[in-house]
C-alpha cells in the first residue's frame, strides 16, 4: 500500500474509469476521503451501495469543495460544462485533471474556467474495457498501463510530479506529450480501430444475404473481437469523433489509401504484396507483446482456446 498522497480526492463521473479510480485509491490508501459526483441519482445510489467513496453528490461543485485532487471522468464533450460548474469551489493549490481520450479539445473547453492558483494538468490513462458504469470498475485497471499527461504552458513542476506519482501508485507508467501529438497518436492506436470496428459490425448487420443468426452463430475470432470494440460506450465514442475530428479524418484518409492498395493487390492476385503486408503487420503484433501491452497466451488468454497463429 502506498503512502496517503491527498487529504481529499473528488471524482466527477463514476463510470468504468471513475469507479476503477475509486477502488484503486481505496485499495492503495491514497486519500483520507473520496467525494463522488454524478448527475444520475440511480448511478450515485449504486456507487453508495458499492461503498466507492466517503461522500456522494449530485452536484459536482459540492463534491470538489476542499478537494486536493479533482479527476474529471466524463465524456469529453461535457468537459467544459463540468469545469464551469466546479470552478467557484476549487481551492487554491488543488490539482484538476481529466481522463479524456482527446486532449486539445479538453484543454480548449476546460482551461478558460480554471481559476488562477489551481493546477490544471490534463491526463489520459490508456486503460479500459468495453463495459461501463460503476459496477464495471476494478482496482487493477491501470496496472502496467500508460498514463499520458499533457501539461499546459506554465504548469507547476511540483504539481505535475505529484500527479505523476499518483498514477504511478496506481501501477501506471507515466509519459508526457503535447496535446496535438497525443491526439494524433491516439487517432491511430485507439480512435481509428474503434471506428473501423463499429463500421465492420454495422456492415455485417446490414447484409441481406447473411442472416443475423448466422453472423452470431458462426462468428470467428476476428469478427468476435471487433464486436468487443464495437460494444464500447456510444456517448463516449460519439464525443471522441466530434472532438478529435481533424486527426481522425487524417488517419481515415490514410487508411482509405492503404485499403485501396490492398484492394488492388487482391484484385490482381499480387501475392507478394499481400505476403509483405501481412509479414510487416505480424511483426507489430509481436512488438506489442514484447512491450508488455498484451499477452501471447492463446486467443488472448481465453479458456479452451486454440493457439494463436
Amino acid at each position: 500500500m502506498a503512502d496517503q498522497q491527498f487529504d481529499k480526492i473528488a471524482l466527477i463521473g463514476i463510470g468504468l474509469i471513475g469507479s476503477s479510480l475509486a477502488r484503486a485509491v481505496k485499495a492503495q490508501g491514497l486519500a483520507s476521503s473520496v467525494a463522488i459526483a454524478t448527475r444520475s441519482e440511480e448511478t450515485l445510489e449504486r456507487a453508495r451501495e458499492l461503498e466507492l467513496g466517503t461522500e456522494y453528490h449530485l452536484d459536482a461543485a459540492e463534491a470538489v469543495r476542499d478537494a486536493d485532487l479533482v479527476i474529471v471522468s466524463v465524456p469529453v464533450g461535457a468537459s467544459g460544462s463540468v469545469a464551469q460548474q466546479i470552478a467557484p469551489n476549487l481551492k487554491p493549490g488543488a490539482i484538476v485533471t481529466d481522463v479524456g481520450s482527446t486532449k486539445a479539445s479538453v484543454v480548449a473547453q476546460m482551461l478558460p474556467h480554471i481559476p488562477k492558483g489551481v493546477h490544471f494538468i490534463p491526463g489520459h490513462p490508456l486503460a479500459g474495457t468495453e463495459h461501463s458504469g460503476p459496477d464495471a470498475g476494478f482496482a487493477e485497471l491501470f496496472r502496467g498501463r500508460w498514463c499520458i499527461l499533457t501539461p499546459v504552458h506554465g504548469t507547476d513542476k511540483a504539481a505535475k510530479r505529484r500527479l505523476a506519482t499518483f498514477w504511478e501508485a496506481l501501477g501506471s507508467k507515466v509519459d508526457e506529450m503535447d496535446t496535438e501529438h497525443h491526439d494524433k497518436v491516439l487517432a491511430i492506436v485507439s480512435h481509428l480501430p474503434h471506428i473501423i470496428a463499429y463500421n465492420i459490425v454495422g456492415t455485417a448487420d446490414d447484409l441481406e444475404t447473411v442472416t443475423e443468426s448466422e453472423v452470431i452463430k458462426y462468428s470467428a475470432s476476428g469478427f468476435r473481437d471487433f464486436t468487443r470494440l464495437a460494444a464500447s460506450d456510444p456517448t463516449m465514442w460519439r464525443d471522441v469523433c466530434l472532438h478529435n475530428k481533424d486527426a481522425i479524418l487524417e488517419m481515415l484518409a490514410r487508411f482509405s489509401e492503404d485499403l485501396a492498395y490492398l484492394q488492388r493487390a487482391i484484385r490482381w492476385g499480387d501475392g507478394e504484396k499481400l505476403f509483405d503486408l501481412f509479414t510487416r503487420t505480424r511483426a507489430i503484433r509481436r512488438s506489442i507483446i514484447d512491450a508488455g501491452q498484451d499477452t501471447a497466451a492463446a486467443n488472448f488468454g481465453r479458456p479452451d482456446a486454440t493457439p494463436e497463429k
